[in-house]
């Protein structure tokens, strides 16, 4: 079975065939709509039809998710939020499936990434935003409105006077993600720097960077480390843009989880993802065969 998987995020869509656990033919696009155009959906139309030879799409969509519709989201899609995915790719005339994208994030990690093996997982995207999926062995906790697994929102007290993407205060992402953490040291020492070279100031042994870092680690770690105490996976799985940071944060982390952890749960590997992009064209091929057998 050939899947023509579809990742639309916030900045680029990339699409490919997926064969088995293979991608190929992998093109991307900017998330931006075409000229004239108010939204992205054309643009993914004429991506799709540059594919032959699949029988089923697979979708990991930006937004929450619900019955193939993008139920919510926030304007870095414009007029994304109330689009039918799955009723504009019908036109292709195969089975679509869509999928919120942590979601399928998380599932790509635990069929076929650094979770494989393992009966229950918890993912955490760490980037622009924070997002996450846990999975057990009946597929992705998805929750009663598709919102399951939005890790970037839950609070935190050192948060609490930080605006979040969502419009609430309070919450994790705005302090621990990467766009979080250049704002920070923005607030700091009134440098807009990025994220690569705020790990380069930290190695270098900026104060205000290493302050930054250690402090968006640890405060995650301790939000990872009361989930754990909640959801109790067999492997947390760390990817995106800032899993890749250097010396500070990812130790932070780690302390912060185990600072918040119980007994029971201290142990849990916290490990990086091995997928990258892959995870969620993945994730979504592999739900597209349970959702369209």
């Amino acid at each position: 079975m050939t899947i023509l998987a579809i990742d639309i995020g916030g900045t680029k869509v990339r699409a490919g065939l997926v064969d088995e656990n293979s991608t190929s033919l992998v093109r991307t696009i900017a998330t931006a709509p075409g000229p004239g155009e108010t939204s992205i959906m054309p643009s993914i139309l004429r991506l799709v039809g540059e594919y032959s030879g699949y029988s089923s799409i697979a979708v990991a969509s930006a937004g929450v998710i619900s019955e193939g519709r993008v139920v919510s989201a926030t304007d870095l899609i414009p007029h994304w939020a109330g689009t039918d995915i799955a009723g504009e790719l019908a036109v292709t005339g195969v089975p679509v499936s869509v999928l919120g994208d942590v979601h399928a994030h998380g599932l790509g990690e635990a069929v076929y990434g650094a979770a494989r093996g393992h009966h229950s997982s918890l993912t955490v995207g760490v980037g622009t935003g924070i997002g996450g999926a846990y999975v057990s062995h009946d597929g992705p906790m998805v929750g009663a409105h598709g919102v399951a697994g939005h890790i970037g929102h839950v609070s935190h007290a050192d948060a609490r006077d930080l605006t979040c993407s969502c419009g609430r205060t309070g919450h994790i992402e705005p302090l621990s993600s990467g766009t979080g953490m250049v704002e920070a040291y923005e607030r700091l020492t009134g440098e807009l720097v990025s994220g690569r070279e705020l790990d380069q100031r930290a190695e270098n042994g900026d104060q205000s960077a290493i302050s930054v870092l250690s402090g968006g680690g640890f405060a995650l770690g301790d939000v990872l480390g009361s989930l754990a105490n909640t959801l109790d996976p067999g492997i947390i799985v760390i990817s995106g843009s800032v899993s890749r940071s250097a010396a500070f944060w990812w130790p932070s982390l780690i302390a912060g989880y185990r600072s918040s952890a119980m007994d029971p749960v201290s142990a849990t590997p916290l490990v990086r993802g091995e997928l990258g992009d892959d995870a969620p064209l993945l994730g979504a091929a592999s739900y597209a065969k349970v959702f369209h057998a």
